[in-house]
């Protein structure tokens, strides 16, 4: 029945059906179709920015500026200290709780300051070369003022309103690229493109600030220690994991710098920004599931049941193919994106992107039961989870990278993310009622990895393989996604007859 409404709506006025929550699956579709046109359109603009600079810049400065990008993200955490998220599940639960939005903010003001004092403080230890020192500074500002637009994001998630959020994404991206591309191309240096990074953030936060005040709800601050208390509660094990999570993924490039290895940071994070396009699914998916599964939590055990079955189906589809179709494609993607001059014998980049790429499948697998564990109220799981992650990380690193560098790096990556895919496996089995393996699950997984055999045979052909790699990718997955519906068409005919 909410099918055929979902279908009349559509036909009947398509504005609704993309601006208003009629219903289960239609507020998730129309989320995730809002936020998959804001992530597709900002990062498919902030990657042609990365290409630019990377080439611009030459391996060794980029890698100077991905040192002190890296640096910053492992404070990042303390500017929002895990309050977006627990302000998504709180409000999406009890829509009367946004009246503690202007104590939030408050309190969103304070860790800000607090983090760049960490900041400024930590960077003379880190590096002596006054020029990385400057950008980290620059970078730390820009990092606690991006870090006001993911509370307001929350907000919108609470509502499930991703409309909103879409379109403050994509102005927020356009202002970064345009200032971006300015800087490298009329006064190219690692500084001055860091200036670019923090004046366009500062204009997309007064726009988007200026838009939720006036549309969504009224800013004011309020100073109340008991709802800071409340929160910081609640999110503490969030930050905790967030600060060993930040461990784990920015580490390598800290170390690999702090090491001289500049120019290999280049080449690792070149291979790095490819992987993160790779996460636009995943992110868009699981921000639109969790304010469903956050309701379905207290309303209904198999409601909720259903609703992560539907999102494990989705990484499992996506995941699998972009593993595989990634690993062959690799060296045509990697020459495609950045100018073979940009590495020595153009193979430097490579193995490690193959690498990365069984990291990004972990990764949307793993998704799925992070959330559940976040809605459970089962988030001090995640600390365990993550310290670990980020003890074997860094041990891994300071064995692999002086022997092996970028290759190293990536190869702890893909291991830390084994390790926490198992870990969230068993927590989630143990401490939630979701069960992970089931029907569902074994035959998505299994249609996901039979459709990728004729896909696989497809694009290895060299007249396939040779062709622009976007006609490559194009093709590779509508063979895929035409033998999964067949696949998937003929399970649920035999089932049907038996």
């Amino acid at each position: 029945m909410e099918i055929r409404n979902i279908i009349k709506n559509i036909y009947l006025n398509p504005r609704n059906f993309f601006l208003k929550n009629l219903g289960v699956r239609q507020t998730i579709f129309k989320n995730t179709a809002w936020l998959a046109f804001a992530e597709a359109i900002s990062r498919f603009l902030k990657l042609i920015l990365i290409i630019y600079v990377a080439r611009i810049l030459g391996a060794t400065e980029y890698g100077k500026f991905n040192f002190a990008l890296a640096f910053v993200s492992l404070f990042a955490i303390f500017a929002d200290f895990g309050i977006s998220q627990i302000t998504t599940r709180e409000f999406s639960r009890e829509r009367e709780k946004e009246k503690d939005f202007a104590s939030i903010l408050s309190l969103k003001i304070l860790l800000g300051l607090g983090t760049l004092v960490l900041v400024l403080a930590s960077s003379f230890f880190i590096t002596p070369d006054p020029i990385i020192q400057k950008v980290i500074w620059i970078l730390a500002i820009y990092t606690v003022v991006s870090s006001f637009s993911g509370i307001i994001f929350a907000f919108f998630q609470a509502r499930q309103k991703m409309e909103y959020q879409a379109w403050t994404q994509i102005i927020q991206a356009l202002v970064i690229t345009a200032a971006g591309f300015f800087v490298i191309l009329n006064f190219p240096s690692v500084e001055n493109l860091s200036y670019s990074y923090l004046f366009a953030s500062l204009a997309a936060l007064i726009f988007i600030l200026i838009f939720f005040h006036f549309k969504v709800f009224s800013l004011r601050i309020s100073w109340q220690k008991s709802i800071w208390q409340k929160f910081l509660s609640m999110s503490w094990p969030l930050a905790l994991a967030g600060i060993f999570g930040g461990i784990y993924s920015q580490i390598d490039s800290v170390m690999m710098g702090y090491w001289g290895q500049l120019t290999q940071t280049g080449w690792y994070n070149a291979a790095y920004k490819i992987i993160g396009v790779t996460f636009i699914p995943t992110t868009l998916i699981a921000t639109s599931f969790y304010p469903a599964l956050s309701k379905f939590f207290q309303d209904s055990k198999e409601k909720l049941q259903t609703v992560w079955n539907y999102f494990m189906d989705s990484m499992i589809i996506l995941a699998v193919p972009i593993v595989v179709g990634g690993i062959v494609l690799a060296p045509r993607i990697i020459d495609f994106i950045y100018d073979p001059t940009y590495f020595p014998t153009g193979r430097e980049t490579i193995l490690a992107f193959q690498i990365l790429l069984i990291m990004a499948g972990l990764v949307f697998l793993s998704n799925p039961f992070g959330q559940i564990l976040v809605v459970a109220n089962q988030q001090k799981k995640l600390f365990f989870v993550t310290l670990a992650g980020a003890v074997i990380n860094v041990i891994l690193n300071l064995i692999l990278i002086p022997r092996y560098s970028l290759y190293g790096a990536a190869a702890t990556t893909c291991a830390t993310c084994f390790l926490i895919f198992f870990l969230l496996f068993k927590f989630t089995k143990k401490f939630t009622s979701i069960q992970p393996f089931n029907l569902k699950f074994l035959s998505s997984f299994a249609g996901a990895c039979l459709s990728c055999i004729p896909m696989y045979f497809v694009i290895i052909q060299p007249k396939i393989y040779n062709l622009n790699v976007f006609l490559s990718i194009l093709i590779g997955a509508a063979i895929y996604v035409i033998t999964f519906l067949i696949i998937k068409t003929v399970t649920k005919n035999y089932l049907y007859e038996t």
